[in-house]
């Protein structure tokens, strides 16, 4: 079978086109094609078809999806391609058999020949890249919010693409023949400067430089009236260039690789990199006469472990090391996990990590979209805009518009974003920079399911040994060494839940003549351990609070009555006996649990998840199940065992 995305859907069987015509199972195959051979999990592929409302019977729904795919693709097949595995689906074909692979080979092809010096075998190698493409990507399925994620992503790709071919057609001196296309070309994209300069510079060749600084004179216009900015600064020196009187060459720079070029004549004069190495056009830090921004909050002294995670910072964000292609897309890290597990101090330090490679400065905002008073990204554009130079009369009202001119202030601004505590997507998409050299950082207590290409952490508690190093940076690592073991008792009892280790941290910090024995002991003995876990501004049970607040009322009664369940781990079928509800419901009340990271899903066995309890969402559910029977009048005392009597 041959797989066809870049245009119309198409799986082609012979010359037998079998893709179905349904627009939801033509999203589903679609998603599982852009991610072949990959996981697909099922709440991504749920978010995609229904986003934010899916109906009860999504589940169901989807798995008859699949099943009408897999008889579609098993019709000519002696093998199965489309496997269930434990979460989600996988697509396993070759690559071979889809043309986004293709295409991307052959440009990346044609990307390292032009780099190397063959402007003619990177013209045709791109020139079969871009002959793959059939029109707009999969222009005849209705996306969702992961697909059109994808689908902008390759369509910026085959942008990039079409500005490399024009490129090595104009280092091989067509420029005569590249002025329709390019003409063509601006009328599409009226405020591409590339495509802009591009054809100025065929015109300057061609002997017509009156109609090359006309060409700059219209695209100044209209980016000072739909955006209020001037052209870019290489646009400017190639306008000016072509001002002067010394008119006989123009310098104009691309990838490193300054071409000389002259009327009626292609390039001349490529020096050899080696002899004469040309360092890339510095970008802008802010705007002249702007400071460049620096909003990070301070980074925590006493930060500690995550190790693994701030190791991939740099090349993850920050684009540090080799990479196949450019990036098309700024990097997103989304950073999620239970109340008070740390998102936000990871958050800092990773961009603190990272700061010196954003040489245009860091923008920071705290949405605050679990308290319920969210922040309003209308806000805090208007904030980002001030701080980036740009004048309060010129910054629209309406959001999109202030979303567009961001992205547009955004280019040439090598940029990193920190977005702190984000409710949905929503916030986030009206926030993201135009340039591909910007990163951003977001922390939320839920999972952001449908930003494509976003690198996805799931913050887990710490384990033993690094909840016991953060109790030693604050108490002095001293005292932890003559009492390991209770030490490590106090990191079980807290399951090493950061917050509460640094409440720990401040009742033995402030207590000097408190053992760490006496005090394992007490919370032991305690029967609300919550009230123990409280100094001063650092509350455990408050951020809980949050995010047990922003579940329904079906929700919240559901979540209590899990703690009834004796043991720590569970499964859906021990759920649907204890509420006497049927699995599906069931299914999707702790799926959203589990996006809420109330509870974790430990392994799949026997074809069904195995959920389990962090140490304290297990303990605030039992409190506000007992503060519930209390409230009605009702005896609990054989509900739960307390396992803390002393």
């Amino acid at each position: 079978m041959d797989f066809r995305m870049l245009g119309p859907l198409e799986i082609l069987d012979g010359p037998r086109n079998v893709v179905p015509t349904a627009p939801k199972p033509r999203q589903v195959i679609a998603l599982l094609l852009m991610r072949r051979n990959t996981l697909v999990q099922t709440s991504e592929l749920i978010d995609e078809l229904w986003e934010s409302d899916p109906p009860a019977s999504a589940m169901t729904t989807l798995q008859t999806y699949i099943y009408k795919l897999r008889k579609i693709l098993t019709a000519r097949n002696s093998e199965e391609i489309l496997f269930t595995r434990p979460g989600g689906y996988t697509l396993a074909i070759p690559d071979r058999s889809v043309d986004l692979h293709r295409f991307e080979t052959e440009a990346g092809e044609g990307k390292s020949l032009l780099k190397n010096g063959d402007p003619a075998g990177a013209a045709e190698a791109l020139r079969r890249s871009l002959a793959l493409w059939r029109g707009s990507a999969l222009v005849d399925v209705v996306p969702g919010g992961l697909l059109s994620s994808y689908v902008t992503r390759l369509e910026e790709f085959r942008e990039r693409t079409l500005d490399l071919r024009i490129e090595a057609d104009l280092q091989l001196g067509r420029h005569q023949e590249l002025i329709s296309e390019l003409k063509s070309l601006v009328l599409s994209r009226p405020l591409h400067e590339n495509v802009h300069a591009s054809l100025m510079i065929a015109l300057h060749r061609s002997g017509r430089r009156h109609e090359a600084l006309e060409v700059y004179q219209v695209l100044r216009r209209s980016m000072i009236d739909n955006l209020g900015l001037e052209p870019g600064k290489e646009l400017r020196a190639l306008h000016q260039a072509l001002l002067s009187e010394a008119t006989g060459g123009v310098l104009y720079e691309r990838h490193q690789q300054p071409v000389l070029v002259e009327p009626d004549r292609g390039p001349v004069g490529h020096p050899e990199p080696e002899e004469q190495p040309v360092a890339a056009a510095p970008r802008p830090a802010a705007a002249p006469g702007v400071p460049a921004p620096a909003q990070l909050p301070p980074d925590i002294a006493d930060f500690t472990g995550r190790e693994s995670i701030v190791d991939q910072a740099p090349a993850l964000l920050a684009g540090v090391g080799e990479h196949d292609r450019p990036p098309t897309a700024p990097a997103v890290a989304v950073i999620s996990g239970m109340p008070g597990v740390g998102k936000s101090a990871l958050a800092v330090h990773m961009s603190h990590t990272v700061r010196p490679f954003f040489e245009g400065g860091q923008l920071y905002a705290d949405l605050r979209g679990s308290t319920g008073r969210g922040t309003d990204p209308s806000e805090v554009l208007h904030g980002f805009l001030r701080t980036l130079g740009v004048a309060e009369s010129e910054i629209p009202a309406d959001l999109e518009e202030r979303s567009k001119l961001f992205r547009s202030t955004t280019v040439g601004r090598r940029l990193l974003i920190l977005l702190d505590d984000v409710s949905s997507l929503a916030d986030v998409r009206s926030l993201l920079p135009g340039d591909p050299e910007c990163s951003v950082v977001i922390t939320s207590r839920r999972r952001l399911h449908g930003l494509g290409g976003a690198w996805n952490i799931n913050l887990d508690a710490m384990d033993t040994a690094e909840g016991r190093e953060l109790l030693a940076r604050i108490i002095g690592s001293a005292r932890v060494r003559r009492e390991r073991n209770a030490a490590n008792q106090l990191m079980e009892t807290v399951g090493g839940h950061p917050l509460a280790v640094r409440c720990i941290g401040g009742r033995l910090s402030g207590s000097p003549g408190l053992t760490l024995s006496g005090l394992a002991t007490q919370l032991n003995c305690s029967e609300k351990l919550l009230d123990e876990l409280r100094l001063g501004e650092l509350d455990v049970r408050s951020r809980y609070d949050f995010s047990y607040e922003g579940l329904g009322r079906v929700e919240q009664s559901v979540f209590r009555l899990l703690s009834i369940l004796p043991p720590r781990r569970f499964t859906a079928d021990s759920v649907v006996e204890l509420l006497g509800s049927d699995s599906r419901s069931v299914e999707h009340l702790l799926q959203r649990f589990v996006d809420s990271h109330l509870i974790n899903i430990v392994r799949w066995e026997d074809g069904g998840a195995h959920y389990e309890f962090p140490e304290l969402t297990r303990v605030y559910a039992r409190e506000r199940l007992l503060d519930t029977l209390s409230g009605d009048g009702l005896e609990h005392g054989g509900i739960w065992p307390d396992r803390r009597r002393c």
